[in-house]
C-alpha cells in the first residue's frame, strides 16, 4: 500500500495538468481557469480570453456579466527556469463589483 502512495506521489509531482480550450474558443486566445469570487466561490470552469486581461474589465460568460477582480499568473520552476503553470481568473458578477466600489467609497468617507 505504501509502495503505491509513493509512487502516485512521483507520478503527481512530474506531470503537471494540461489546460486547453475548447475548439471554438481557440482563436480567442490563453485559457484561464475562471473562479466567481462571491461566497461561497463558484468555479465557472475554463474559458479562452485573450492575455492581456485586466482587472475591472468585463467580461461574458454563458451570457452573464462579470468584472475581472484578479488575474493571477502561476509559475514552476523546472530545470532552472520558470515556466507558465497556469493562469486564473476571479470574477464577480457586475453588479456586485459596483456595490463593492460603493461600499469602499462609504468607508473611505467615514
Amino acid at each position: 500500500m505504501a509502495t503505491t502512495v509513493s509512487s502516485f506521489s512521483t507520478l503527481r509531482k512530474t506531470q503537471s495538468p494540461q489546460i486547453v480550450c475548447r475548439k471554438k474558443d481557440k482563436e480567442k486566445g490563453d485559457p484561464y481557469k475562471v473562479i466567481e469570487i462571491t461566497p461561497p466561490p463558484k468555479n465557472l470552469g475554463i474559458r479562452c480570453f485573450p492575455s492581456n486581461l485586466q482587472c475591472g474589465e468585463s467580461v461574458t460568460i454563458e451570457g452573464k456579466a462579470y468584472t475581472i477582480s484578479a488575474v493571477t499568473l502561476r509559475y514552476q520552476l523546472r530545470r532552472g527556469k520558470y515556466e507558465p503553470r497556469d493562469k486564473r481568473l476571479d470574477v464577480l458578477s457586475t453588479g456586485r463589483y459596483i456595490l463593492n466600489l460603493y461600499f469602499d467609497s462609504l468607508l473611505q468617507q467615514s
